[in-house]
């Protein structure tokens, strides 16, 4: 069955995306809670009309999407934790820490959106690579740098 998108579906597609899904899974799930609508003949229409309006307002969005990219890009995040003798975290430095870092430098990321390239919660003292998802395609790469409180 192919349907629209209404909304960022993980792992399926984005926000007015057409996409094939089984059947069960769009009547069951995707339909009933406001993510899809059936893609019939006239909503196929109708979509293609609101994406050929919506085409400039993406540009704008993309625009301001790589301004964001390059600024995070050029920023690196100090956060201070209470380690051990040899080095390591007590705890973890997640992701929620790291969006307040960002916000106190006055940039603004969705908690959600921040991903550590190692997969998991920052662990040990040093320098490690998060990668923040901007916008579709769009991500930026940070530097964290974790430190012992003093």
């Amino acid at each position: 069955m192919e349907i629209i998108l209404k909304q960022d579906v993980a792992k399926l597609g984005h926000k007015d995306d057409i996409v094939k899904v089984r059947n069960g899974y769009a009547a069951n799930y995707l339909i009933p809670r406001g993510m899809a609508i059936m893609a019939t003949p006239s909503a196929v229409k109708m979509h293609q009309e609101n994406m050929r309006q919506q085409a400039h307002k993406e540009a704008k969005i993309r625009e301001d999407a790589q301004a964001l990219a390059s600024r995070l890009e050029a920023c690196q995040v100090k956060i201070a934790t209470k380690v051990s003798s040899n080095g390591k975290v007590f705890g973890s430095v997640n992701n929620i820490q790291v969006a307040e870092a960002l916000a106190k430098q006055g940039l603004e990321v969705d908690r959600r959106n921040i991903a550590f390239t190692a997969g998991e919660a920052i662990k040990e003292v040093g320098v490690h690579d998060a990668v923040v998802k901007i916008y579709r395609d769009i991500t930026a790469t940070i530097k964290v740098e974790v430190t012992g409180e003093e």
